[in-house]
């Protein structure tokens, strides 16, 4: 009877803060893509605001770590540790869900491109490349358009950042969507939890030392983070003697932040490491989070600082629609910052107008394009998320 109440429980555990934390990573993504400044002309304070805004790919990691903890998730708490439904299935879910939004804002921004080209050829308008600066470009080549289209550009040096520079990490969770359950899964089933951390991290490195950083510019070492976001669910909801005993008797709060703070240490460039180091330690603080705050809601305590942070209605419907603004945000700051730039307005009032027209329009313009292009394609579960619901 304990068991099956325990199963039962286990089943109606809800999460909300992994919607706080995607919510408040994409926030960040669109603070990091601003350009504030024109050239050289930064004043200081905003200078160092926007030194801490240069943790972007943080942000990024910890969609890769959430994605591998989420999609565990389902297989850490069945009987048999496969994914609930068929493969077909499985991949049909995660179509609906990735697809057909990332192609809708991939053609806005060739409609864009498209436009900018006629004009440039039968008017006297001319793209102007320094007030345009960030990270959407409406010029592209047609290999870019068909890496873009066919969800391989990150396997480019030429592509990857082209178009709509955010996209970039796309086709890597895409990927990933299918090892995950053909590479991983069964090396999870046959040899463990451990051994599947270090051959994903065994994979996505070799690339780098042995084949001359070949397919760098894809990141192959979010494989190995990916794995991380696994281990936290595996471990997180596991019923195996071991792991319970690991997720009761590790300070998993405690190690977030140390790793967090290794983290940072390690991407001081003078050290001279690479970036696959500080990412990793970033994708254990992430893991290590995960861990602690799921324990603690699972049994009960009082929740911890970072737990009310990540569960405030406003951090959940934000994440609600984290996915659209994560798509749509780098073609509306590059046009806000095209208007701000033939304004008569000074640097400070430049930088300023940047961060929050910016965000703002960033944020209105992405919750239009949820609703219209994310939403309908969502299950039916994710549709009864409706922010006024969750914010009231």
């Amino acid at each position: 009877m304990t068991i099956i109440t325990e199963k039962s429980t286990e089943k109606r555990v809800h999460l909300p803060y992994l919607d706080g934390l995607r919510g408040l990573a994409s926030l960040y993504v669109v603070l990091v893509h601003v350009e504030p400044g024109i050239g050289d002309q930064l004043p200081l304070h905003w200078f160092f605001f926007a030194r801490v805004m240069k943790y972007g790919a943080f942000s990024v990691i910890s969609f890769i770590v959430l994605s591998g903890y989420v999609l565990m998730l389902p297989v850490a708490r069945s009987e048999n540790g496969h994914l609930p439904g068929s493969l077909i299935n499985y991949i049909k879910r995660r179509s609906r869900r990735i697809l057909p939004p990332y192609y809708i804002a991939l053609f806005i921004c060739l409609l864009i491109g498209a436009v900018v080209f006629i004009l440039e050829q039968y008017t006297s308008f001319r793209w102007n490349e320094v007030a345009g600066f960030g990270s959407f470009s409406p010029k592209f080549s047609l290999m870019d358009v068909v890496t873009h289209l066919l969800l391989v550009h990150n396997l480019s040096e030429h592509t990857y950042i082209s178009i709509n520079s955010p996209m970039w990490s796309i086709p890597t969770e895409w990927q990933m969507y299918f090892l995950f359950p053909l590479l991983l899964l069964p090396i999870w089933r046959r040899v463990g939890l451990t051994s599947v951390v270090i051959i994903a991290f065994v994979i996505g490195i070799t690339p780098l030392y042995l084949l001359n950083g070949f397919l760098e510019q894809a990141n192959p070492w979010l494989l190995g983070i990916f794995s991380l976001g696994m281990a936290a669910a595996d471990i997180g909801f596991s019923r195996k003697p071991k792991l319970v005993a690991i997720r009761n008797s590790l300070p998993w709060g405690r190690l977030a932040i140390i790793f967090t703070g290794i983290a940072f240490i390690t991407e001081w460039r003078p050290l001279g490491l690479h970036i696959w180091i500080n990412q990793s330690f970033a994708g254990l603080a992430f893991a290590c989070l995960f861990i602690s705050l799921t324990k603690s809601i699972t049994e009960g305590k009082k929740p911890p600082l970072a737990l009310r942070i990540l569960q405030h209605p406003w951090a959940i419907a934000l994440g609600t629609f984290s996915y659209s603004l994560y798509l749509i945000h780098g073609p509306v700051l590059v046009f806000v910052r095209y208007f701000l730039f033939y304004l008569p307005i000074s640097p400070n009032m430049f930088a300023a107008a940047s961060y929050l027209l910016g965000t703002a329009m960033s944020l209105i313009i992405a919750y239009w394009f949820y609703l219209f292009f994310e939403r309908p394609f969502m299950s039916s579960f994710l549709k009864k998320r409706k922010i006024k619901d969750v914010v009231i």
